[in-house]
């Protein structure tokens, strides 16, 4: 009995250390795969979208080729040659001082990466240069590198102005909705809301913002926008700006702000197609015709000839074709009645059918009826 015993209590013991030794463990390969999970997550994070350039330096007329790397998959890109710019500083005069008629659009692979030839052109604005890459739909991102135009003029950026400097700290966002009268061809209107901090040491008073709409990849219309109000050093506040575009607009439109020569913030704009225009033109093209087609037949029931509208009553009038047919048919003739002699007797009623003349009952022929 005992020497059975010795081997089922030998292997109880050793299930129960594996189980001891597999909870200790447990914890620590939980924490292992959540660091490693942190990790990646974080690198994912901070991951931010490059371009490189297979030459830094080209003519105009030549050709390059632009390579990104970490950019959102599936995304539409625009890469454009833009003068007084540098990776610190950004696009300085915006998208006007880029050649927008020789930019490049690419959308990116499933990897969020791409590579694409463009042509080297002169910009508006002297150099330095950067190839600028953009974003055209969704959420914001942009990348330069350094280029140089060869034989393009240079010039110095200009100097940042001193005192005050804003920055937008957080993400712009378009506010409000479109009316009834927005589908049948209104101007649509939102207002532009960001948060401004003061990164200068002086304050700013009453800043005059830039806004600026661009349809498609034409460069933005800007429209000037004063808000009331200071910003001390170091504040931050919230700002709204009224942007409005013309009448009929619709499809996706991109909304720019800038303060000073600087683009601070792009907002992604996509507005509906009007239909109530569509619709009026539809029943504009039915309710037109169909006034035309009502009005000339009543001025063709008022010219033609009044015989012709005249109804024809049946026993009242003749038609005189018909009068016409009549004259010319022969007249039928009846038959003369036989003429009766003067000295003939006078005809006498036939008799009965059901009497003969002896039957017939007469006044002085008493009847058998009431006699033996």
């Amino acid at each position: 009995m005992t020497g059975q015993a010795g081997p089922a209590s030998h292997w109880s013991g050793s299930h129960r250390w594996a189980a001891a030794l597999l909870g200790a463990l447990l914890p620590a390969l939980l924490m292992l795969s959540a660091t490693g999970a942190d990790a990646t997550g974080t690198r994912a994070a901070d991951a931010k979208p490059v371009v490189t350039l297979s030459k830094q330096q080209a003519g105009k007329g030549g050709e390059i080729t632009a390579k990104g790397s970490g950019w959102r998959p599936d995304t539409l890109l625009m890469l454009l040659v833009c003068g007084q710019s540098t990776p610190d500083r950004g696009v300085i005069g915006g998208t006007n001082s880029c050649a927008n008629a020789e930019g490049r659009a690419v959308t990116t692979g499933t990897k969020g990466d791409f590579s694409k030839k463009m042509p080297v052109a002169e910009p508006p604005a002297p150099c330095p240069c950067v190839v600028h890459v953009a974003t055209v739909t969704g959420e914001q991102a942009t990348a330069d590198a350094v280029f140089a135009v060869a034989g393009h003029p240079v010039a110095a950026l200009p100097k940042e102005t001193e005192g005050g400097r804003l920055a937008v700290l957080a993400t712009t966002r378009l506010e409000g909705d479109s009316g009834i009268l927005t589908w049948f061809g209104a101007p649509p209107s939102r207002q532009l809301v960001f948060t401004v901090g003061n990164l200068g040491s002086a304050p700013v008073k009453d800043p005059v913002f830039q806004v600026g709409t661009a349809h498609g990849v034409f460069a933005p219309q800007w429209e000037e926008r004063q808000w009331r109000g200071t910003i001390e050093s170091g504040r931050k506040a919230q700002i709204k700006l009224p942007v409005e575009l013309t009448a009929g607009a619709h499809g996706d439109y991109q909304v720019s702000l800038k303060y000073g020569s600087k683009v601070l913030a792009e907002q992604p704009w996509g507005v509906g197609r009007p239909w109530g225009v569509t619709l009026f033109w539809i029943l504009l093209c039915v309710v037109v015709p169909a006034a035309v087609f009502r009005i000339g037949m009543t001025i063709v029931d008022k010219v033609r000839p009044r015989t012709s509208r005249t109804p024809v009553r049946a026993g009242r009038h003749r038609h005189p074709q018909l009068a016409d047919v009549t004259a010319r048919l022969p007249k039928l003739r009846r038959a003369p009645a036989p003429a009766e002699s003067p000295t003939a007797p006078p005809t006498t009623t036939a008799a009965l059918p059901w009497f003969t003349p002896d039957s017939a009952p007469s006044e002085n022929r008493p009847t058998t009826k009431g006699h033996s």
